[in-house]
């Protein structure tokens, strides 16, 4: 195991930490599911970018979690990899 990974879980030891992780979950499998897509399509971040017709610093935010994008961009990043986007609904 690696250090990032010792960390992690020493962080997680901690209730409130693990609380705000675990809050944050969704985004997390999101931005996963982000970069198994770009992963899957063979693309940098610039390939992206240009086929969504945007700069590679969007793209890298997107990719980080640190943006809120709209429905439409998350479209327009899925189409740049050759995949596309559903929505579905569970019962919590």
């Amino acid at each position: 195991m690696g250090k990032l990974q010792k960390l992690k879980q020493q962080a997680l030891q901690n209730p409130e930490v693990r609380q705000e992780y675990d809050a944050l979950s969704e985004e997390f499998q999101m931005i996963d599911k982000l970069l198994q897509m770009r992963s899957a399509a063979g693309l940098t971040q610039d390939e992206v970018a240009r086929r969504m017709g945007t700069q590679k610093s969007n793209v890298c935010r997107l990719e980080k979690g640190n943006a809120n994008p709209s429905w439409n961009t998350l479209r327009k990043y899925a189409h740049a990899c050759g995949f596309q986007i559903t929505m579905g609904f569970h019962t919590a």
